[in-house]
């Protein structure tokens, strides 16, 4: 008999643990949450927290076979996927020549690379009415000196999954890329191991409360993009009606201020 699941990637920590806590809350018409990390530990935490039957997938999704292995184990299941949430990724401020090539090539492979493998592994399972949560960023609007890797990525994913959503319309399978500005999580504490990010951008920083309930909305209404709060939505704005080398040149000279 088939199962009806929803897989949330990165549901260790931050904003994927915040889906696993709303969707535990919210969908009654699934057979299980599937939690995907490196974790373990954490991950049984993030099960025990939860009413819905759990499955824990400990991997690195980084890894080819890591990924065959979840498409197996979705095969042996039955499984229908009736929501992919992916959340994991990480980001590192500062200058690209000065981070070690190793954590970069690693941002790389983690945000673009695995995230669109996994999306490949689902979408055979997923049925009409079926949704996929992407994680971008703001940092997708516009290039961002000190943050140039992880913004690109972002920038990919934003790209993707519009696409994605185009091209699975058809099939009714809708797709939402999430574009957040600085949320409060322990992100920061990987992303600032560098360099330290602008004061301007954590005053708008909100909690993985609002933004997780921002696009849980927002996939529900089929909407192809999530932007969480009001001044993110500004700053969208302002990078589709200024020219980018004008708002990169501002951004310069606020960097320049902070380092006096």
């Amino acid at each position: 008999m088939a199962r009806n699941i929803i897989i949330v990637t990165g549901a260790s920590s931050g904003i994927g643990r915040e889906f696993v806590r709303q969707i535990d809350s919210h969908f009654s018409n699934i057979d299980e949450i599937w939690l995907i990390a490196r974790n373990r530990s954490r991950l049984q935490e993030a099960a025990g927290d939860t009413m819905h039957k759990t499955r824990i997938l400990s991997m690195d999704i980084t890894r080819e076979a890591q990924i065959e292995r979840l498409r197996d184990t979705l095969e042996e299941n039955d499984a229908v996927v009736r929501m992919l949430v992916h959340c994991a990724g990480y980001g590192l401020m500062g200058d690209f020549a000065d981070q070690p090539v190793s954590r970069v090539l690693g941002m790389v492979r983690l945000n673009c690379e695995a995230l669109t493998h996994i999306t490949y592994c689902c979408i055979p399972f997923m049925r009409r009415n079926s949704r996929i949560i992407e994680l971008a960023s703001s940092a997708a609007f516009l290039p961002q000196p000190g943050f140039a890797v992880y913004a690109a990525t972002k920038a990919y994913v934003l790209s993707f999954s519009r696409a994605l959503a185009e091209e699975l319309k058809e099939k009714e399978i809708y797709v939402t890329s999430i574009c957040p500005g600085p949320v409060n999580t322990p992100f920061f504490d990987i992303a600032e191991a560098y360099d330290s990010t602008l004061a301007i951008k954590k005053m708008t920083m909100i909690e993985p409360q609002q933004a997780v309930q921002k696009a849980l909305k927002d996939s529900y209404y089929r909407k192809t993009m999530s932007v969480s709060s009001l001044p993110i939505q500004a700053f969208r704005v302002l990078t589709k009606c200024v020219p980018h080398k004008i708002l990169l040149k501002t951004i310069d000279i606020v960097k320049k201020r902070k380092d006096t």
